[in-house]
């Protein structure tokens, strides 16, 4: 009997010892959790036209596809903030008659370490990056191909350090007077049929620019419940070269309308002017009907 009693007093003991256990861990795991907002989202979409060989309005027979994965992960605790961003997207269309080509390429990643100094401004350092998942092509006569991009061919890794104005939650303007940039080319063939090799020297596969200024800009809104716009602006300048045209911008665009729970009607704009990489502006966009699905930690 004295035994049985000792064991059901071990008993009790051990259990009320990890229940307090238990919820310490669970007082810190959800204290810890409250301070990061995080959300990933996926989407794709499919399009696909046929005509018959009598048909007299015209018209090419073309399959498309294309996808997106996006994701955030942002932490705030006083006057600390770390915000992470990476965004995916690919997309391939075949028009009869010819190869398959990409219709989008994109591999973005940014992050950042903020601290608050007063009112609407903060310090920060920063960190992104830019490169595509595969080779581009540039097409010719009788579909023939001429290599002229590919993963880290070019790829962009920019770092700042500076004060960043944020005056509300959907805007955000980051000023870094110190901003050094790497440019990656690691295909030396590239140089073959771009000879500005995305200003790196020939011979080289990296070109470091230590001293430069950049802005970088973001304007994310959900305007209504079905529709929102993501916006981004970076603009780079070197020192040693700074001219009007020597400056480089990009703005990417996109806006998303949502039909149902999952459908999604998403629009994308790509707008670069780069002289290392053609003296012209570059654009691309693309419209797509498609399923998406979110998830975040908001409760």
């Amino acid at each position: 009997m004295k035994n049985l009693f000792t064991l059901c007093f071990l008993f009790v003991a051990l259990q009320q010892s990890f229940s307090q256990d238990a919820d310490s861990l669970n007082q810190v795991v959800l204290k810890d959790t409250t301070y990061w907002n995080s959300e990933f989202s996926v989407g794709l979409n499919f399009n696909q036209a046929a005509f018959s060989g009598n048909w007299k309005a015209g018209g090419v027979n073309s399959i498309a596809f294309g996808s997106i994965a996006a994701g955030k992960a942002n932490y705030a605790k006083g006057k600390l903030s770390w915000d992470n961003q990476i965004e995916l997207i690919y997309g391939i269309v075949k028009n009869e008659g010819q190869q398959v080509r990409k219709s989008n390429d994109r591999i973005f990643f940014d992050s950042k370490v903020g601290y608050k100094a007063g009112g609407n401004w903060s310090y920060f350092g920063s960190i992104n990056f830019l490169t595509q998942f595969t080779d581009g092509f540039e097409f010719g006569p009788d579909d023939q191909r001429t290599l002229i991009s590919g993963f880290f061919s070019p790829a962009f890794l920019t770092s700042g350090i500076g004060m960043e104005y944020k005056p509300n939650k959907d805007f955000a303007l980051r000023i870094a007077p110190f901003s050094p940039r790497f440019t990656f080319v690691t295909d030396p063939t590239i140089i073959q049929n771009v000879p500005s090799n995305y200003g790196v020297p020939e011979g080289q596969t990296v070109r470091t620019e230590w001293l430069a200024l950049q802005l970088f800009a973001t304007y994310n809104k959900d305007i209504t419940d079905n529709l929102s716009i993501r916006s981004r602006y970076q603009m780079f300048a070197n020192y040693e070269t700074l001219a009007f045209r020597t400056i480089d911008h990009r703005l990417d665009v996109t806006l998303i309308a949502k039909i149902t729970q999952f459908v999604d009607v998403t629009f994308t704009s790509i707008n670069v002017y780069d002289l290392d990489m053609d003296p012209g502006i570059q654009y691309s966009q693309a419209l797509a009907l498609g399923i998406l699905y979110k998830v975040n930690n908001k409760k």
